[in-house]
């Protein structure tokens, strides 16, 4: 099959394969304008500053990707390079922040629960999986703006693909890895089975109420990245002419809706109305040894801080 981006006259046609449907553009930028201002709201009131970087600029992408989408689908040249030059870029690289959002809760969870349990530190979870992530988002927007010069050019953007492909792979395997790393931590917390020569500190928290939610939330949004990374492997991988890239639907559901669930949780299963204000993460990294007594015991439970109505330390 001969790609249409070595025929000028067939470019014309569309770069997306077929006319994007414009409700579907409507509705999807109501959905990330209504959750990426209420992720900036709460990230000012609850001072979750991080979240700022992450949820809130993945969210900024989303809308002016499907922007561009919307803005393609009133064109009656859906070759206009400009809407969909938004769209492409915007669209492969919006997800990353909101993975990283994701990499530090569950470094907040693990300090909180016990960093004897982890293969890595918290902080060392940090920034080694929030680091994979930029290379991540790099790799990609390099290789959407190498796509979009070719196809400006009106040739063919496989060489682009190509390298978006790989940041969409070495993407998946971030995660792939950061849900086995998160997997071994809690069966190891749940068993009470330390890492080899590391000292068994309690912290006091236990996985319950509040923390159990946060996890939950954290896994089910991280499948939904999961789901959309295997998505956009499969689809670039398919090549640009392929099958998959050129049918609405697909790129729809698995990518659009598992983002804009993922944002919604997190939303909904805020780290700051489970895990307590900001100024709390910051004291949360000073959590000191406490002396547990043993669990038959009445005695009041000698602690190093103060405690909450619900049992978790309150700094």
């Amino acid at each position: 099959m001969q790609s249409q981006f070595g025929d000028p006259a067939k470019s014309l046609v569309s770069l997306y394969g077929y006319t994007p449907t414009a409700w579907v553009g409507i509705l999807m930028v109501v959905i990330f304008v209504l959750t990426t201002t209420l992720h900036f709201f709460q990230a000012i009131r609850y001072s979750m500053w991080f979240l700022l970087w992450t949820a809130v600029v993945a969210g900024i992408l989303e809308v002016i990707g499907w922007t561009g989408r919307l803005w393609s689908s009133y064109q009656r040249d859906v070759s206009q390079a400009v809407p969909f030059s938004m769209q492409i870029i915007c669209l492969v690289i919006g997800p990353t922040p909101l993975i990283a959002a994701n990499f530090v809760i569950l470094g907040h969870v693990i300090r909180r629960l016990g960093q004897q349990y982890s293969q890595l530190k918290s902080r060392l979870y940090t920034i080694v999986f929030v680091s994979c992530d930029i290379i991540a988002l790099v790799v990609q927007a390099l290789g959407a703006a190498t796509a979009i010069v070719a196809v400006n050019s009106h040739e063919d953007p496989k060489n682009g693909s190509d390298i978006m492909l790989a940041g969409v792979v070495f993407q998946t395997a971030a995660i792939t890895l950061y849900l086995l790393f998160a997997a071994v931590f809690f069966l190891r917390y749940f068993y009470d089975r330390p890492i080899r020569g590391r000292e068994n500190i309690k912290t006091g928290y236990v996985f319950e109420g509040k923390l159990c939610k946060m996890a939950a939330a954290l896994i089910f949004s991280s499948l939904c990245f999961y789901v959309r990374t295997w998505y956009r492997c499969i689809e670039l991988g398919n090549g640009w002419n392929g099958t998959i890239i050129h049918t609405e639907r697909y790129f729809v559901i698995m990518d659009a809706v598992m983002i804009a669930i993922a944002m919604w949780t997190l939303n909904t299963f805020h780290p700051a109305r489970l895990l307590g204000h900001g100024g709390e993460w910051h004291a949360d990294k000073n959590i000191l040894t406490l002396r547990v007594q043993s669990p038959d015991s009445e005695a009041e439970v000698s602690l190093s801080t103060n405690h909450s109505d619900d049992g978790a330390p309150k700094y």
